[in-house]
């Protein structure tokens, strides 16, 4: 069974990524947050409609870094 979304701002990304050793200052959150001179974003981050704040999926987040986790993995196992 899929849960539902949930949507977190900034801090909450940093703590989320925090607890899984990844330790962002708040200054380094917002430079992946912003829009890069292309209008990229290192991470998904999207503007609340309401809120007009940043938000991001959590399970996207996670699954972001996991997925590079994977990457490098497969990366490492297809030098031999």
């Amino acid at each position: 069974m899929k849960l539902p979304p949930c949507y977190i701002g900034l801090e909450q990304a940093r703590q989320v990524l925090a607890e899984m050793g990844v330790e962002l200052s708040p200054r380094q959150m917002k430079r992946a947050a912003d829009r890069d001179a292309k209008g990229h974003r290192k991470l998904p981050f999207f503007v609340d409609p309401i809120e007009g704040t940043l938000k991001i999926e959590k399970g996207s987040l996670v699954a972001v870094y996991q997925q590079l986790q994977s990457e490098a993995e497969r990366d490492m196992q297809n030098r031999d």
